[in-house]
């Protein structure tokens, strides 16, 4: 998925339709065992845990891929600050535009 520049490989919420699985697909196998053990039961709640928690990793993952490209671009900064190809306002200036670019 690719969403404002940003692409982000993303855990796939459909895959947790079968019994048990949605909850392992979260990274979740205590309750995954749970549901295995009250299937039939568990095929009402599964999935739905199953996609809350496939969104939660998504989410997560974006995160972090988010804080990782705002700590390169902001290194990157510093080099040029320190090889004098920007002033000190300049620096403020252009790091204030990437902490905004990845504030979320």
């Amino acid at each position: 998925m690719k969403l404002d520049n940003v692409m982000i490989e993303e855990k796939n919420p459909s895959l947790g339709l079968l019994p048990g699985f949605g909850s392992f697909y979260a990274r979740k196998p205590g309750y995954g065992i749970l549901n295995l053990l009250l299937w039939p039961a568990s095929i009402l709640w599964d999935p739905i845990s199953g996609h809350q928690g496939s969104e939660a990793i998504n989410y997560e993952l974006t995160k972090h891929y988010l804080k990782k490209q705002q700590e390169s671009a902001i290194a990157a900064l510093d080099d040029k600050l320190m090889t004098k190809e920007l002033d000190s306002s300049e620096y403020v200036q252009e790091k204030n535009k990437i902490e905004q670019k990845y504030s979320y």
